[in-house]
């Protein structure tokens, strides 16, 4: 199983890794970070299929993916 860790003070809740998400398992959450970001969550993490997209699209590399 894959799984997507989020590194929530990295995150300036840009939404790209939300748009590249085939499997919709990330939104910007309602918590603020220390930044004063919205940062994202994963709301479906059980449905991750680590296909890395969302990683590759975090220009503040703030995601990373296992498989």
């Amino acid at each position: 199983m894959a799984r997507v860790d989020i590194e929530i003070e990295r995150c300036k809740g840009c939404a790209l890794c939300v748009d590249a998400c085939p499997e919709q398992v990330l939104e910007i959450g309602k918590e603020i970070n220390l930044g004063g970001y919205q940062h994202v969550v994963a709301v479906n993490p059980d449905d991750c299929i680590g296909c890395c997209r969302c990683a590759e699209m975090c220009p503040d590399v703030a995601l990373a993916v296992w498989r």
